[in-house]
């Protein structure tokens, strides 16, 4: 799918439910100032064109500040800034955007424009095999699933 395929996806799936409004350029600037890196530019167009978070699996993805949290967790940002590895597995620039439970996240790698997906689990961080396009409209389909994660992670031991 395009890009644009994918902002339309998420719209209609967006347009049936109640998400937060769209991000504003400067939420999304600071996020990007704390983090280091640019958003990938999906993430980015998602953000300010359809939601700011709380799309995706369950109760959805992280927004940027004033966007939508997940549990105990306000934004991308401040899970970054706060430090999710203080053993340092995680890589800068992986950001944590879905908490699955049970200490299983996803992230996406801010360092590559196409947005690769990364798996945190137990200590471990690998690639997934896929990018937030792939990953979004799998979860949308029912195909990416905290089972389908943790199974793609295991295959690349």
């Amino acid at each position: 799918m395009t890009d644009d395929e994918v902002v339309e996806a998420v719209r209609a799936v967006a347009q049936a439910g109640t998400l937060p409004p769209p991000a504003t350029p400067e939420a999304v600037a600071a996020a990007e100032d704390v983090i280091g890196f640019p958003l990938p530019s999906l993430l980015r167009r998602l953000y300010v064109e359809v939601a700011n978070g709380g799309f995706g699996p369950n109760e959805g993805i992280l927004g940027v500040s004033g966007g939508s949290a997940q549990g105990h967790f306000a934004d991308i940002a401040e899970l970054y800034q706060d430090g999710p590895d203080p053993s340092g597995r995680i890589p800068a620039g992986l950001v944590l955007i879905y908490d699955w439970g049970c200490a299983i996240w996803s992230l996406i790698d801010f360092r590559d424009p196409a947005g690769p997906m990364w798996c945190s689990h137990e200590g471990e961080c690998r690639p997934q095999g896929m990018t937030l396009a792939e990953w979004l409209t799998g979860t949308l389909a029912g195909t990416v699933t905290v089972e389908a994660v943790l199974e793609g992670r295991r295959h690349r031991r």
